[in-house]
């Protein structure tokens, strides 16, 4: 059995796209997937799954929401390994004490080649954005709201869905893929 993150796009952010992480666990389960835990309200689910693929996790996740919740929100879905190979890659290792500080957007695929060399994320805050593993990492020292919004850019101009955690999010995530 193999343990899955489940991270959705944009979900209860505002008045759109909400839904209630007990009907998110309901959703899971009724996919098949066992062990279901949600954290937070903000669309992140660890599931226990065999034989499938995170990708795979992820087209079925989103299909259902859209089918039986008619949430049409981004999913992205990693495995334990992919995961703690995200925490592995941090560029930044000493800025991971200010997890509310530091971001993961996590990316659904690798964007194009050329049009990440045309529209390259890195040029948005010199320094502050590396990219991973079907990741960028994000550093935010005066805060997440003032950093420029690499996601939504990244998104834009190469079309792969991007969702964004913080760093203590992404810590708790991988504790719960342990426990």
């Amino acid at each position: 059995m193999n343990r899955y993150v489940v991270l959705l796009r944009g979900v209860n952010v505002g008045r759109a796209k909400r839904i209630a992480m007990a009907d998110l666990r309901a959703l899971l389960s009724d996919l098949g997937y066992e062990d279901v835990r949600t954290h937070l309200n903000s669309g992140n689910a660890v599931v226990s799954a065999t034989r499938t693929s995170p990708e795979r996790v992820a087209t079925r996740v989103q299909r259902a929401l859209a089918d039986r919740h008619g949430l049409e929100v981004g999913c992205v879905a990693r495995s334990g390994d992919q995961l703690r190979a995200t925490i592995a890659g941090l560029p930044w290792p000493d800025r991971a004490t200010a997890g509310a500080k530091l971001l993961a957007h996590f990316l659904s695929a690798d964007p194009d080649p050329a049009l990440l060399e045309a529209h390259d994320p890195r040029s948005l805050d010199s320094g502050r954005i590396a990219l991973g593993e079907r990741v960028m990492y994000q550093w935010c020292p005066d805060g997440v709201l003032a950093a420029p919004p690499a996601s939504a850019w990244l998104e834009k101009h190469t079309g792969v869905v991007a969702t964004g955690r913080n760093w203590n999010t992404v810590t708790k995530l991988t504790a719960m893929l342990d426990a």
